[in-house]
């Protein structure tokens, strides 16, 4: 039921396009279950002109059961290569609807992005700093093997507006606009490493604290 669900959703989505913003979506070549995307970032908003990687990890139950939702690409909303909590996404299977699609899980995810509200995978960034992460999205994700093979247009594309920006800017700014890029990815990384420890340090000590309580308390009865 899995496969052909979903096989009849990317024959859908490849005769109908998503659209404002553009979706491109293909799954893996070898495992129809992995889904990648990339979401052009929405007009007016500080994603602008970003190109957003990510993918849809599909259980082999689905669509009696969501997927786990993921960005790949930096882009100051989420946290990259964590799964999102999301209403439509595996950390909420009490809301799930076994009619919504791909198209639905994407155009949540694009909604939500817009939005400020704080869930797991989330983070908090200045407007400038996501419209840094779109300007230079599509340089990040055109380094990675596996994006290449799965997007080789976009790959096409890098190549005409890179040499587009270095005619309007020169050689040099735009280098150096890529070492203050990796830069940035360097610290997001270091942050986020080091934010996920604390949390599994306190995890782990209030897991002992109420190991410790209960074992008081049952001593009390011996």
């Amino acid at each position: 039921m899995c496969t052909r669900r979903l096989s009849r959703e990317l024959k859908a989505i490849q005769k109908s396009p998503m659209t404002d913003p553009n979706v491109y979506t293909t799954p893996l070549e070898n495992n129809l279950l992995e889904w990648h995307y990339v979401i052009e970032g929405s007009r007016d908003t500080p994603y602008e002109g970003g190109f957003y990687w990510g993918k849809l990890i599909f259980p082999k139950q689905y669509p009696l059961k969501p997927p786990s939702v993921m960005m790949l690409t930096p882009n100051g909303r989420f946290k990259p290569n964590r799964r999102l909590c999301l209403s439509m996404s595996d950390f909420h299977p009490e809301s799930w609807n076994p009619m919504w699609s791909v198209s639905t899980i994407i155009t949540g995810l694009i909604s939500f992005m817009g939005e400020s509200a704080p869930t797991l995978g989330s983070i908090e960034t200045s407007t400038a700093q996501k419209l840094f992460f779109a300007r230079h999205s599509l340089e990040y994700n055109v380094k990675n093997t596996q994006f290449q093979s799965l997007f080789p247009d976009l790959v096409e594309k890098h190549e005409v507006l890179l040499q587009e920006r270095i005619k309007l800017l020169g050689e040099v700014r735009v280098e150096k606009e890529r070492d203050e890029m990796n830069k940035l990815m360097k610290k997001s990384s270091s942050d986020k490493d080091k934010g996920e420890l604390g949390l599994e340090g306190l995890l782990a000590a209030l897991a002992g604290l109420v190991a410790l309580v209960s074992i008081l308390f049952a001593m009390r009865f011996l």
